[in-house]
């Protein structure tokens, strides 16, 4: 070896030891954390996970930090335990844990250089490993059918694919690695693996293992059984003959390298839905308080104490309210908890669906609705009246005295949220066929126990017949005529008719096409993600079906209410192309507090912001989906495309969130894109048009539905605040660590003023 190489390879060894060294020192003793120094054959690792890990406290506990550009780092707040610490980054293999170390110590840390390309791409995110999916080519629509090219003729484009393909995401992660290494990766093999159920009894979906696997099973038949089938056979032998994402994943940098990740196994390994942790307008309400979750499958609340461990399992069996809202015992609904609120005062709200999944053996058929909801002595029922089966319902648990009641509603509904005058509770109507946004006044019903004095809705009428095209607000107040068969109707099906030229219209398309300008417009579609503003009583929902293009729709409730509902429905803009929009497939709707509103779009990936005041028309002939295009923006998130579909992520939102009250550290009024195939919340920056990533690296697999926020301790700083959401795959099993994984965690966001801070 030459003499000059010896003393330069010396001089370097000599360097990066001493750099180690210098930052060892420069590293501080943490009284109630672990800190130390991270380097690997190349010297100090910056923008890696140390993960601190234990199973000494009432439940597992893992704590993550991100080390800084020397390398150095310090995990904060650990309770008294022995803890293992590791190292996982990208470019690198899991480093070997250091056992039993306990809070108060310094621990310099060894990173492993993955040997290769193939090593360091285990630990990506799955929207990495999801991009090499091949879609089929926009020269493939529309579909012929099976004997033609196997997809099925209702999907005329690419983009009708694209948001079929992402609603196997609405479940679980794509990408990870149990779905992309799936033992037979033939068409013969997906259609065993898809057909595949868990048993009646099983610990995470209960009896309900069949539902899911007809879901998969329908969800491959809508693209063309055999064309689908072929797919995921192409994405997942690729994978297993060598095939690699096509690039690596950024290291967390600048106020990344700030994040504080604490998280907590809970639930009993049961597949939970969405999270809460305070009141929307309040973080500090439930300040202190349990973190709550939703097992609908079981009918359970789950609630976390983040200061002792202590988890508590809430189930129910509520019968309706008083008097003639009793039912008889054996007719009582079955329970499937949905979406957990918390309100003004603390109580926890969710809404019920009744039974999920297909009728089984066995199974009563459910009573018809009260007699109420459809009673022309009732106003609301006079104007709109809601027939069907008794099975929805509301549920208020009080953690003070631990009681829990519930009520009757009279349609579908799937999400909630409360409106900025602390008593009114908004639902969204995803599994109703009643077409109608309730609400329930819930001081009057914490006064009278009766949902039919507290309970209203409206159908989603818009205003198409006004001779003055920008008539809103109180006052220019719009009253809707209450003779519902003087309606236009444009329904969900609306969207499947064709032009001339056999190209799909999209709702708003379609009725502008056909509805008489001298009525109004009833809009019958299915709702999903909601939102209320603090700068009106307005409520916002998504109009999900048809997922190409879907839309937002705002509803106001006026003065009085049912004849001052005025409903107003948005598009994303079609483009120049006349059969592609902007953006599609629409499922998170969030509100900053000017009254801005976010949305998620799932089909491309795309963030999209809406501004009601840019828009020319709001009401009049023209106001049914495509009369604002000026009013939107799109942005699209981080990370790679899918790879044959020109901009499309290989990300998916199920939800968003925004961050109101600054509880993660980024400011206040932040839109939080969920990365539910990313392992992340994503912030966006308006101003700046720039993203922050907030990754979950271990384990893998944190595919969130919602996230919350709260402030515990308004004077404690960044200590005193956090962020919440919960790994919420259906299929538990399919996160890191398989069967023998401890199900899903709870999960704690923060942001401190740099990577020592403790």
């Amino acid at each position: 070896m030459p003499t000059r190489f010896v003393q330069l390879l010396l001089t370097s060894t000599f360097l990066t030891i001493g750099a180690a060294a210098f930052a060892a020192d420069a590293v501080p003793t943490v009284p109630d954390g672990i800190s130390g120094v991270v380097t690997s054959a190349k010297g100090p690792e910056a923008g890696v996970w140390v993960i601190a890990e234990t199973d000494d406290l009432a439940t597992r506990l893992i704590k993550i930090v991100v080390t800084d550009d020397q390398g150095r780092y310090a995990v904060p707040e650990l309770p008294k335990a022995k803890y293992r610490v590791w190292v996982r980054g990208y470019g690198l293999i899991d480093s070997k844990a250091v056992e039993n170390v306990e809070p108060g110590k310094k621990v310099n840390l060894t990173a492993v250089i993955a040997p290769d390309a193939k090593s360091a791409a285990k630990i990506y995110p799955a929207n990495y490993w999801f991009s090499l999916l091949a879609v089929p080519p926009e020269s493939d629509f529309p579909g012929t059918g099976p004997k033609g090219n196997g997809i099925s003729p209702a999907i005329r484009t690419q983009q009708m694919w694209m948001a079929s393909v992402m609603q196997c995401l609405g479940c679980h992660q794509q990408g990870i690695q149990s779905m992309r290494e799936p033992g037979d990766p033939s068409p013969e093999g997906w259609a065993e693996r898809i057909s595949m159920a868990r048993p009646d009894g099983d610990h995470i979906l209960g009896n309900h293992g069949k539902d899911f696997a007809m879901t998969m099973n329908n969800a491959m038949t809508s693209f063309g059984r055999s064309r689908g089938l072929q797919m995921w056979a192409d994405y997942t032998t690729r994978i297993a003959k060598g095939a690699l994402p096509s690039e690596a994943p950024p290291r967390p940098s600048g106020i990344e390298r700030n994040l504080v990740i604490t998280s907590w196994d809970w639930a009993n390994g049961r597949y939970v839905h969405d999270v809460v942790a305070s009141d929307k307008y309040n973080p500090t309400v439930n300040a202190g308080g349990m973190t709550y979750g939703i097992a609908g499958m079981f009918g359970y609340f789950f609630g976390l104490d983040m200061k002792s461990g202590k988890q508590i399992e809430i189930g129910y069996k509520v019968n309706y309210g008083k008097n003639a809202e009793k039912l008889p015992a054996d007719q009582v609904p079955d329970q499937f908890p949905h979406t957990p609120m918390i309100g003004p005062d603390g109580r926890l709200w969710a809404d019920d669906m009744g039974r999920f999944g297909a009728p089984r053996p066995g199974d009563k058929p459910y009573p018809e609705n009260p007699a109420w909801c459809t009673d022309a002595g009732h106003k609301y029922a006079k104007y709109w009246p809601m027939p069907g089966q008794a099975k929805n319902s509301f549920v208020v648990y009080d953690p003070k005295t631990t009681q829990i009641e519930g009520g009757p509603m009279c349609g579908g509904m799937q999400h909630i949220i409360f409106a900025n005058d602390k008593k009114t509770l908004y639902f969204a109507n995803s599994f109703g066929n009643n077409d109608a946004i309730q609400w329930l006044d819930t001081k009057e019903w914490d006064q009278t126990k009766e949902s039919a004095k507290a309970a209203g809705w409206c159908p989603m009428v818009l205003d198409t017949n006004s001779t003055t095209p920008n008539k809103v607000g109180a006052a220019n107040e719009v009253t809707i005529t209450p003779d519902r068969a003087q309606w236009n109707l444009i329904n969900k099906n609306g969207g499947g008719r064709r032009d001339a030229d056999g190209e799909t219209m999209s709702l708003g398309q379609a009725a502008a096409a056909a509805l008489d300008p001298k009525k109004d417009t009833r809009l019958a579609v299915s709702s999903y993600g909601m939102d209320t503003s603090s700068g009106d009583s307005a409520v916002w929902e998504i109009a999900f079906n048809p997922s190409v293009p879907s839309g937002i729709i705002r509803m106001d409730r006026g003065s009085n209410a049912p004849e001052t509902c005025k409903t107003e429905f948005f598009e994303p803009p079609l483009l120049a192309d006349g059969k592609n929009y902007a953006a599609y497939h629409a499922r998170g709707l969030a509100l900053d507090s000017k009254g801005t509103v976010w949305v998620s779009f799932t089909g491309n990936g795309r963030l999209g912001r809406f501004d009601t005041a840019k828009c020319k028309v709001r009401s009049g002939p023209m106001a049914t989906g495509q009369h604002c295009p000026e009013g939107w923006e799109f942005f699209q998130v981080p990370g790679p495309e899918i790879s044959n579909a020109k901009g499309v992520s290989a990300d998916y939102s199920y939800l968003m969130w925004l961050d109101l009250h600054n509880t993660t550290g980024l400011g206040n009024d932040v839109p939080f894109v969920l990365g539910s195939n990313s392992d992340s919340l994503l912030g966006f920056d308006y101003a700046s048009k720039k993203w922050t990533t907030l990754r979950v690296p271990y384990p893998l697999g944190f595919h969130t539905r919602s996230a919350d926020g709260r402030v515990d301790d308004g004077k404690a700083g960044w200590k005193g605040k956090g962020t919440f959401a919960t790994y919420a795959n259906g299929p538990v099993w399919i996160q890191e660590g398989g069967e023998d994984a401890s199900g899903p965690q709870m999960v704690k966001f923060q942001f401190r003023p740099d990577p020592l801070a403790y």
